[in-house]
């Protein structure tokens, strides 16, 4: 897989988050904040495998995260993260009907940490693209939806510059949303880390 030097710098920083919540987790299975960063780390990773891979991932990420919610129920950022979760489950699914059901989750979700958190933007901008979500899911599988990946895969942060151009609404919806959830998502797990104990890699680069 060919990818730009931002990307493949995103690729080491996550594996090496993977790497540092694995460990930390031995000596201490039930720190929140761990499994959190852990499960974020790993939702971010997916977006760089094939589907197979990315869908294994993405189910790890689940467990993490719900594992964080079994010790913290309220912990607003995991709620957040599992949100986003379900949302990139759904978009793994090609049948629309299989897929509302990780769409509910995730808006449930993305609710709750809204509930907890009322004045945090970044769940406020989830849910108000979550309802957006049903309809790029619509889109991203009628024109197929590898080719969508790949170009998810190769940067979710591209320029918005087409975006004057109506052929490109589609494209522009999927960066809109997926982008946006895969960016946040990156930025959350990089600050989880720089607030640990343990030292980051320099943070993802900012959406352009």
């Amino acid at each position: 897989m060919d990818l730009e030097p931002t990307d493949f710098d995103r690729l080491m920083f996550f594996e090496h988050a993977c790497k540092a919540a694995e460990a930390e987790y031995v000596k201490n299975p039930t720190d929140a904040d761990n499994l959190t960063r852990w499960g974020g780390a790993l939702l971010e990773l997916s977006q760089f495998q094939n589907f197979p891979e990315s869908k294994k991932m993405t189910e790890d990420a689940v467990s993490k995260l719900e594992e964080a919610l079994e010790v913290n129920p309220k912990k607003h950022d995991t709620l957040w993260c599992l949100g986003n979760a379900h949302t990139t489950q759904a978009f793994l699914i090609p049948d629309r009907v299989e897929a509302k059901v990780y769409f509910d989750k995730a808006a449930k979700y993305f609710q709750q940490a809204v509930d907890e958190d009322p004045l945090n933007e970044l769940y406020l901008k989830s849910l108000e693209v979550a309802a957006k979500a049903p309809e790029l899911h619509v889109e991203l599988h009628k024109h197929g939806f590898g080719q969508q990946q790949q170009a998810a895969t190769a940067g979710s942060s591209t320029s918005s510059g087409t975006k004057t151009q109506k052929k490109k609404k589609s494209s522009d919806l999927k960066y809109d949303i997926f982008g946006w959830i895969i960016l946040a998502v990156g930025i959350v797990a990089w600050v989880g880390f720089a607030k640990s104990n343990l030292p980051p890699p320099p943070p993802p680069p900012p959406p352009r």
